[in-house]
């Protein structure tokens, strides 16, 4: 691959094939027609749209009849891609680019027995939920019906006649499961690195009681 210089001051990435044939003329600056349809197209090649690079157009066209270029990414893997989604930044990489952000994301959460720390930390309010206070749902006859979750599992705490008295259940239960485990996980990072960590609730008789290993004054 040659780095040429267009007369317009652009560069561009050039195989010594392609400059031999004058299939390249231009960086792209001068709009190309396109031979299939008509329609007028740029000339991608060299072109960096993150980490991926327009390598050559091919026969190809999308439902919306853009073209499509095969691209390398900076990762090494090849792919073909329109130069619509190319153009207009739908696609930064192959995938890899997604990925590393999904660890990066991942490596900076505190993951305990299936529990994310961070979560629990900042609790928003869900998207389904129907009466404006996360845990507490209005039900069809005016009622509110609470619920808490923790480790993959739904509690129920009841059904309530009025809102506060809903919102003020589901703190409760708030300070009792996802207070109490945040702060056993508190006092368990300043403990040796062997000593286990527990902390489980279940119902029993109507009542969420909690198991622990790590006490107040530990």
């Amino acid at each position: 691959m040659w780095l040429c210089r267009c007369d317009c001051g652009g560069e561009i990435l050039v195989s010594s094939k392609r400059l031999k044939r004058g299939t390249v003329t231009d960086c792209g600056c001068i709009p190309k027609k396109d031979a299939r349809n008509g329609t007028i197209r740029e000339d991608l090649t060299g072109r960096t749209y993150g980490r991926l690079t327009a390598l050559y157009p091919t026969t190809g066209r999308d439902s919306k009849g853009s073209v499509i270029w095969h691209c390398r990414c900076e990762c090494g893997k090849e792919l073909d891609i329109s130069e619509g989604s190319l153009v207009h930044g739908h696609y930064r990489s192959c995938g890899c680019l997604k990925q590393e952000m999904q660890k990066q994301i991942s490596d900076r959460l505190h993951m305990i027995d299936h529990t994310c720390v961070e979560i629990l930390e900042k609790r928003k309010r869900r998207k389904d939920n129907t009466s404006g206070f996360r845990g507490v749902s209005l039900l069809k006859n005016g009622r509110y019906r609470v619920s808490i979750g923790f480790k993959k599992q739904r509690f129920h705490i009841g059904i309530f006649s009025g809102f506060e008295e809903a919102v003020q259940a589901r703190l409760e239960a708030e300070k009792l499961i996802h207070d109490g485990f945040l702060q056993a996980y508190y006092r368990w990072e300043k403990l040796p690195e062997d000593t286990p960590f527990l902390f489980e609730a279940e119902k029993v008789g109507g009542e969420i009681r909690i198991t622990t290993n790590i006490k107040e004054d530990t």
